[in-house]
């Protein structure tokens, strides 16, 4: 703070080292922009190197605040991290680049019937899209038809947990196998031909459980072994 000693060069110079600055007005950022500038007092204009650094810079509309879909997905999915979300949205941005270049070319091109064909096959096989009839449904492939691929989502939905945390408690735990091989990563991708495939694995304790409620636990089993 800057003293004022009998004359006013000291509260000049303390009122302009606290002129706020343009950061509550969105269009103030424009260079140019005069018209809030003169109706808002308390905004001063932005000097040149200011407007230069702030060309493209938007202080109300925060790309991390525009993200209400992504924390919804998040918290319905139970994503440990948005750094999953984002690896999903870049895949799902790449067939979307895919799609869009394929549809450039003529219907009949053989290039774009190969591909495409190859294209649909792919996301049926993982899962992805119910049907292979047009390249429309590659389209429609996006980071919630991702994330139900994951185990512990599939695990709910065919009635091995209850909830999708208590699933996911159960793959990190080491219940869960898919095939022959057992699975601890919740963000294990089920394709579609192995979701018949997930279960239990012989020696978890849920398994013995559920046997023995159903009344199918041998007296093999009920030695431990």
């Amino acid at each position: 703070m800057v003293a004022d000693r009998g004359g006013g060069g000291g509260t000049e110079r303390l009122a302009r080292h606290q002129e706020p600055l343009a950061f509550s007005y969105r269009k103030a950022f424009r260079p140019g922009n005069q018209r809030l500038q003169g109706d808002a007092k308390m905004v001063r204009q932005l000097k040149y190197h200011e407007q230069k650094l702030l060309k493209k810079v938007d202080l109300l509309d925060w790309r991390k605040e525009n993200n209400l879909r992504e924390i919804k997905v998040i918290r319905r999915y139970q994503i440990p991290d948005r750094e999953q979300y984002h690896k999903y949205n870049r895949l799902v941005g790449h067939i979307s680049k895919v799609v869009a270049r394929l549809k450039k070319r003529p219907a009949n091109d053989p290039y774009r019937i190969k591909t495409t064909t190859a294209l649909l096959d792919k996301l049926f096989h993982m899962g992805l899209i119910q049907t292979k009839k047009s390249l429309l449904k590659a389209e429609e492939v996006n980071v919630s038809a991702l994330c139900r691929r994951r185990l512990p989502v599939v695990m709910v939905r065919v009635k091995m947990a209850e909830n999708i945390k208590e699933a996911t408690t159960f793959v990190e735990q080491g219940h869960v196998r898919v095939g022959p091989t057992a699975v601890t990563d919740p963000a294990f991708l089920v394709t579609r031909p192995m979701e018949d495939f997930v279960t239990w694995v012989d020696s978890s304790k849920i398994k013995r459980t559920i046997m023995k409620y159903n009344d199918k636990l041998d007296d093999y089993d009920l030695l431990g072994n």
